[in-house]
């Protein structure tokens, strides 16, 4: 797919064609998306339900308030640019008796812990959550009420497929807490919407979001996606003049990663209609000026929030974290993961479940937690965890205040030190004496910043999307 460019369409200071090309041939591989470090394609099975059942065990109160996340793995349609874990259903069935083995998977988890906890956040995703129907959705909420302590403050947020969304639905969410609400609208182009195979006109997305703030949700946040295919510059400038009509307070903006290899659905998808690396990068910079002339701040790598949302508060402070679900302001350090395919994350590791339903199911069927992988975390790895968690979220870091922090000197990152060495002659970060700064330019190639510092990297696996 060819598309003339515009000088001024590269932004960033107006990076000339051949220094954007050098830099996306050199920055711009195969890359993990740094929602954990380390990276889930780490995990292996010489850590698995055994030490789940131990590292539960030893948490305690003290550990401060715990995030819950429970996957929905269903979805009415296929969306053919998907990368999550989840499967088209046509009948109510398979779904029902999924929630029942959800509530006993929380009986399992919670019947291993030695005190009550309390939660502090929770976060349906997908899938499709609102596959459930309102009773199954405050059934879950009630089992986790029962089993930890779920107070008024609790910030719960819901993925939510605005095609399938009903007001019974809303005002059962709404009654239940739910403050947060995250659609996916991806392109309103219907011609890029034919190419992905999500027909979503965007009347449904007015309507719902219309819905569901007068059901009280405070928060709206629109996922939108860049390097679909079909896509150009021009549609995904319409795409997100119709998303600013709508008022969000969220914007996330996801390149699509095209991974037909490990999903076999996105060959459909054909590469002729794929926008390439410097298109994607044009896109990605367009976008991104549009949000913030429209007043959103930037946050992170690809997520935009208006000045006065708690998100971009706590980026201005330095307090916005990264996990699996992306940017959050939630601080805790501990993160319970309920579903197949869930990650839960314990101050001695990372655990998956099964990803695979049937084998999630027969595992909590048999009374074992369905944990299949994980990974156990050393030393090392908390120290190289704050640095790239910070490098994506604040741009900028001192490693020397850091390495102090973990008992170390900045002399140990000699090595690493040398390699930022030659992304500042490349214009992508600055260095002074300890203190790192990812440069405008360098924003768009800070996953490579952080694999730097990434100890486990294969830069050949086909396991990660491009960095672009």
């Amino acid at each position: 797919m060819t598309q003339k460019i515009d000088m001024n369409d590269l932004g960033a200071g107006g990076t000339n064609t051949d220094s954007l090309d050098r830099l996306i041939a050199k920055y711009g591989g195969r890359l993990p998306r740094y929602t954990s470090y380390p990276t889930a394609v780490q995990f292996s099975a010489a850590v698995g339900a055994a030490d789940y059942h131990e590292w539960l065990a030893a948490l305690g109160r003290a550990d401060g308030a715990v995030s819950i996340y429970v996957h929905v793995p269903f979805c009415a349609q296929l969306c053919w640019y998907c990368g999550c874990h989840t499967k088209v259903v046509n009948s109510r069935a398979p779904v029902s008796d999924y929630v029942a083995d959800l509530l006993a998977e929380i009986d399992l988890v919670s019947g291993v812990l030695s005190e009550r906890l309390a939660i502090g956040s929770i976060h349906f995703g997908g899938g499709t959550p609102n596959m459930l129907s309102p009773d199954e959705f405050a059934s879950i909420l009630g089992r986790l009420a029962e089993k930890f302590d779920l107070g008024g403050e609790a910030d719960i947020a819901v993925e939510i497929d605005p095609r399938l969304l009903s007001r019974e639905w809303i005002a059962a969410a709404a009654g239940a807490g739910v403050r947060r609400a995250s659609l996916g609208v991806q392109d309103f182009c219907t011609e890029v919407q034919a190419a992905i195979n999500r027909r979503q006109p965007y009347e449904i997305v007015s309507r719902a979001i219309e819905a569901l703030r007068a059901a009280g949700m405070g928060s709206i946040n629109l996922d939108l996606m860049y390097g679909l295919p079909r896509q150009t510059v021009t549609s995904l400038e319409a795409t997100i003049g119709e998303a600013l009509t709508l008022a969000p307070d969220r914007l996330s903006l996801f390149g699509y990663a095209h991974m037909p290899w490990l999903k076999s659905h996105q060959k459909l998808i054909a590469d002729a209609d794929l926008p390439d690396a410097r298109m994607r990068l044009v896109m990605q910079r367009h976008a991104a000026e549009l949000f913030e002339a429209a007043g959103f701040r930037r946050l992170g790598l690809d997520h935009f929030a208006r000045p006065q949302d708690r998100l971009a508060a706590a980026a201005a402070e330095q307090r916005m974290r990264r996990n699996f679900q992306g940017y959050t302001t939630d601080g805790a350090n501990v993160l319970l993961g309920f579903g197949a395919s869930a990650i839960s994350c314990l101050p001695q590791g990372y655990v998956q479940n099964a990803a695979d339903v049937v084998q999630w199911r027969a595992q909590i069927e048999a009374g074992a937690l369905p944990v299949t992988r994980g990974i156990a975390l050393a030393a090392s790895d908390f120290f190289r965890t704050e640095i790239i968690e910070r490098l994506m979220c604040d741009f900028r870091i001192d490693l020397a205040k850091v390495a102090a922090r973990h008992g170390r000197t900045f002399a140990d990152l000699e090595r690493e030190y040398a390699r930022l060495a030659e992304m500042e002659a490349d214009g992508v970060v600055t260095l002074e004496e300890s203190i790192v700064s990812v440069t405008p330019t360098g924003k768009d190639f800070v996953r490579s910043v952080c694999a730097v510092f990434d100890r486990y990297l294969d830069r050949d696996s086909l396991r990660h999307a491009q960095g672009i």
